[in-house]
């Protein structure tokens, strides 16, 4: 067992989830702005087109695998700034949830990118990586461990 593990639980499946969904929420919005200055560099030729005939002109900015390297660079920038700064995104405030190395201080950038290569690829394999929590002894998912770091639950102040 860990021995930081003492001051604060690690964080369980259903509140990870419960975060997730909150910051989906954001990440959703986040990558909804992140578009529209792409949208911009449509050539006049789209005023007399209609609605479906805009949408399957788009230029080559917004379609393409530079487009998407661009939103996953959005995504990845996302995760990295909130956790380096302050250890939570949104989502994990709101549950009162905090990412820390196993020391309890804040994760490093490297981590940071390991924990995001490692939920890419726990959710590809179906959750597996997530659903690891209940036979993992620490409550630790795949990328908790890759990463060496971990969510612990913080109590309700009083």
């Amino acid at each position: 067992m860990i021995e930081s593990q003492i001051q604060h639980p690690n964080a369980g499946v259903i509140k990870r989830l419960a975060a997730m969904t909150y910051d989906s929420l954001l990440i959703f919005g986040l990558l909804f702005t992140a578009t529209i200055p792409a949208l911009f560099f449509q050539s006049d030729q789209t005023l007399d087109k209609t609605n479906e005939q805009i949408v399957h002109d788009l230029p080559t900015l917004a379609d393409g695998w530079p487009f998407q390297l661009y939103l996953l660079l959005v995504y990845i920038s996302f995760f990295c700034w909130f956790w380096k700064n302050n250890g939570q995104t949104l989502g994990m405030r709101a549950w009162r949830l905090q990412v820390v190395d196993l020391q309890g201080q804040r994760i490093s950038l490297k981590q940071c990118l390991q924990r995001i290569a490692g939920a890419f690829i726990s959710t590809a394999c179906l959750g597996a990586g997530y659903w690891w929590i209940w036979l993992d002894s620490d409550n630790l998912t795949w990328h908790d461990r890759w990463s060496k770091s971990r969510i612990v639950v913080y109590p309700k102040k009083t």
